[in-house]
């Protein structure tokens, strides 16, 4: 059909059997359905399918030639009327149904849709500023604006002061991992896994630093190591 809508949003729903159409927002592309608005045409070719039906049946159960040669009619002639919308479709009744049904259906749709007078786009109910008559995305709300700058910054402060917040208060020192003494990997004991030489650090008595188990200097002061 090149009939032309209130908006390009919309979805042809329609069927043989009636008619229905879904129209969409511009921004948010939620959608509206509208009633579903049954075919008066294939609505009568049904009927007459049926009563075709049931004539062919009993003409035929009589037995006759020439009743058989009509039920046999009447019956080819149901089952092209029953065989699907192709022929109801193409009838000009069923188009002049179809015209009157969307123009029902766009009046329908419109009263759940506003058009933005600044970029013409038609929206629902959630994209539409009513204070400023415009829709959200050229007149935001300034409530939802407002909530939604106060909740980021109140994640930011969380995020500078999780930073400036000391976390952690145990002690950083390096741990012997290389025995001096025989040279192998010596684990995080106190004593060497392989020769079993002590791994503690000793502190050097003139300026406090503190050396490897082994070493016989200060690596600070070059002062002999007990």
């Amino acid at each position: 059909m090149a009939m032309k809508a209130f908006t390009s949003n919309f979805q042809d729903k329609s069927t043989e059997a009636g008619f229905q159409f879904i129209f969409q927002c511009d921004i948010c592309k939620e959608g509206y359905k509208t009633e579903f608005i049954e075919s008066q045409t294939f609505r009568k070719k049904g009927i007459f399918a049926k009563i075709a039906n049931l004539v062919s049946s009993a003409l035929f159960m009589s037995g006759k030639s020439g009743a058989y040669r009509a039920s046999y009619g009447l019956r080819r002639g149901a089952q092209s009327v029953g065989s699907g919308g192709a022929g109801v479709k193409q009838s000009p009744k069923w188009h002049k149904e179809y015209e009157d049904a969307f123009e029902l259906a766009q009046n329908e749709a419109k009263e759940h849709f506003h058009r933005c007078p600044k970029c013409s786009k038609w929206v629902c109910e959630t994209d539409w500023n009513e204070q400023e008559g415009l829709c959200t995305k050229e007149a935001p709300r300034v409530d939802v604006e407002v909530a939604a700058a106060k909740a980021a910054k109140t994640v930011q402060d969380i995020h500078e002061k999780a930073a400036s917040t000391q976390s952690f208060t145990g002690e950083i020192e390096s741990k012997q991992t290389i025995c001096p003494q025989c040279g192998k990997p010596a684990g995080e004991g106190k004593f060497c896994n392989n020769c079993g030489t002590g791994l503690g650090l000793n502190k050097c008595g003139k300026c406090g630093a503190k050396n490897p188990a082994g070493i016989r200097f200060c690596g600070e002061c070059g002062t002999a190591l007990n």
